[in-house]
């Protein structure tokens, strides 16, 4: 879904922009996307982005799945009896 962005630009992008447009042959609002999602790239390149670092390793557990499963149902069995009587 498209949604409205609302930025002052300097009046020499702007025309740029639309005569970048014009000769490719496209519109003003493809020109951006691909320019945001060029930078962005090259952005990420440069950076080395590592996601497993930025999730701060929430993905190592010490138990396995199973356990974790039930110590969090055994923890829901135990906080909705409190709550029954």
């Amino acid at each position: 879904m498209d949604k409205v962005l609302s930025t002052r630009l300097d009046e020499a992008v702007i025309q740029r922009l639309g005569m970048l447009a014009h000769s490719m042959g496209t519109t003003k609002k493809d020109v951006i996307e691909r320019a945001i999602l060029a930078f962005a790239e090259q952005v990420e390149e440069q950076q080395t982005v590592d996601v497993m670092r930025q999730t701060s390793g929430a993905w190592v557990r010490d138990e396995d799945a199973a356990t974790t499963v039930t110590n969090s149902r055994e923890a829901f069995r135990r906080g909705m009896e409190r709550h029954r009587r």
